[in-house]
């Protein structure tokens, strides 16, 4: 049987409607957290924001529910007022050089990003905060109404969360120390930063969202996360009941499953706090038509 509820924490009660929004998930549902995230893409895009939705992976989950092949780094239009791209750490980090550090125009920028991407995977917390700092970046832009981004599995997504802070603690003066301290004001404040949390109805989701959701918490990381379930399968009215007054069969065999899918979901869905339940879509569908569906259940508040 599913264990205790953990302590309750006060998810938020929508997906609001800040400059940035960050969808992240356990690994095991990266495919699920991808769909989310374009649909929210989607929604926000309908009611006329103008969108940026970044991935910060390889670009082929987000980019296949919004029906591309490929991302790449430019932003790229995808439907009316929505546009895309991926994360790419070397462009990312050549981009830092000269904007935010104020590296001269004429300076071989590419011979000194080469060399600092070594330091960007060896030192604590400089890959992670080229990679939060991106999309942050373009928040800071004024370009886009919403900035959706595509985050990595929880574990690695907490640590791009702490990164300014780590760097903050490393580099006590500077730019490096004001970009920092301009990063963790950003990611902390609710008028600018949302973050969505997507699970499915089951144990390792929840129990690893639930550990997220404390240790944000307890860290004081980002405004109090939105949670969503994907993946739910809808009641289908069927008494537990009067599954044993069935005639034995193909026919009793389903309505067991479906109940008991219900119940096993329903209890796990109790133990973590949530604010939106997205449909499990039956039938073969793209992912494009995944996300526009998902989008249509969604119903976000303009």
């Amino acid at each position: 049987p599913p264990p205790p509820p953990p302590p309750h924490f006060q998810a938020e009660d929508g997906i609001r409607d800040r400059v940035s929004c960050l969808v992240g998930s356990e690994m095991c549902i990266r495919d699920s957290k991808s769909a989310v995230a374009a649909a929210i893409a989607i929604d926000r895009a309908r009611h006329g924001r103008t969108v940026l939705a970044l991935d910060m992976g390889a670009g082929l989950g987000l980019g296949a529910h919004l029906r591309r092949d490929r991302l790449h780094y430019d932003p790229v239009e995808v439907r009316p007022g929505l546009y895309a791209m991926t994360m790419d750490r070397a462009t990312a980090l050549d981009e830092y050089l000269k904007l935010q550090l104020r590296v001269p125009q004429g300076a071989p920028t590419r011979q000194l990003a080469g060399a600092l991407a070594v330091l960007a995977d060896t030192a604590p917390g400089v890959r992670e905060i080229i990679s939060i700092g991106k999309p942050i970046y373009e928040t800071w832009k004024g370009v886009w109404d919403v900035v959706i981004v595509d985050a990595p599995s929880l574990g690695q997504f907490q640590s791009y969360l702490r990164a300014p802070a780590t760097i903050a603690e490393l580099v006590p003066t500077g730019n490096v120390r004001r970009q920092a301290d301009d990063l963790t004001r950003t990611l902390a404040d609710p008028e600018v930063t949302s973050v969505v949390l997507v699970a499915t109805p089951a144990e390792l989701p929840v129990r690893e969202t639930n550990e997220t959701l404390e240790v944000i918490a307890t860290e004081r990381l980002c405004p109090p996360p939105t949670v969503v379930l994907n993946r739910f399968v809808e009641s289908s009215g069927i008494p537990a009941s009067a599954v044993a007054g069935l005639p034995q069969g193909s026919g009793r065999d389903a309505a067991t499953l479906q109940v008991s899918m219900e119940a096993d979901q329903e209890a796990w869905a109790a133990r973590m706090a949530h604010t939106h339940r997205l449909p499990f879509l039956r039938g073969v569908l793209t992912p494009g038509e995944v996300a526009s569906q998902l989008a249509d259940s969604l119903g976000a508040t303009p």
